[in-house]
């Protein structure tokens, strides 16, 4: 079987990180040998260096615009799909995204509402290229919201208002309704009952690529 993309999309507090780990174990039980994980942004040394500024910029003389978060999110995704994603996709090597373009348009498109400029650089960075599969974890924002607050400290886009993350929120469902290789779970769901749709849709799908 021609190996996969399957990226894990969702809000902070969706359980993105529990839902990659359960993906990964049902993969390897179903005989997927070679597998590798990456996250957006970063991924590769100058995309984690990228991911740094995104995540941690807080110069109040010159803070980050907008337009530079959009510009320096594909400038990292670029980085990962042709160095790092593309080619172990070449060599047979299935590939889990923590992320990947459903995010940007979701945050910078929805939640900074630059939509417009959002699809324009996602063409011209990715072309056709998309994911072979997309689970998205839904979940209300104050709740995601709270499951982050209890992790840590918060990141500079983690201390957007609720109003962005209900916006991003909005613009996900959106774009995962309109998607047909996107699968929306409800991640308000207790853990064992999100990972046990995840674990569903994974064996679904790949006994559809079987076929």
């Amino acid at each position: 079987m021609k190996a996969k993309y399957i990226v894990v999309e969702g809000l902070e507090g969706a359980g993105k990180t529990s839902a990659i780990d359960i993906l990964s174990q049902t993969l390897s039980r179903l005989g997927v040998n070679q597998l590798k994980c990456v996250r957006e942004p970063g991924g590769t040394p100058l995309a984690e260096s990228i991911r740094q500024l995104v995540k941690h910029h807080q110069d109040p003389t010159d803070p980050m615009t907008e337009m530079s978060e959009c510009l320096l999110m594909y400038a990292a995704r670029s980085q990962l799909v042709n160095n790092v994603i593309r080619p172990q996709l070449a060599e047979g090597i299935w590939v889990i995204g923590d992320r990947h373009d459903l995010s940007s348009r979701a945050y910078q498109g929805g939640g900074r509402q630059l939509s417009g400029m959002v699809d324009n650089i996602s063409t011209l960075v990715l072309g056709d290229f998309k994911p072979d599969l997309t689970v998205y974890l839904d979940i209300e924002p104050s709740v995601g919201l709270q499951r982050a607050q209890a992790r840590g400290q918060l990141d500079r886009i983690e201390q957007e208002s609720l109003a962005f993350f209900e916006r991003t929120r909005d613009r996900y469902v959106t774009l995962v309704e309109a998607d047909p290789q996107a699968v929306f779970i409800d991640a308000n769901q207790p853990l064992k009952e999100v990972q046990q749709q995840v674990i569903k849709v994974v064996e679904q799908q790949f006994e559809q690529w079987q076929c």
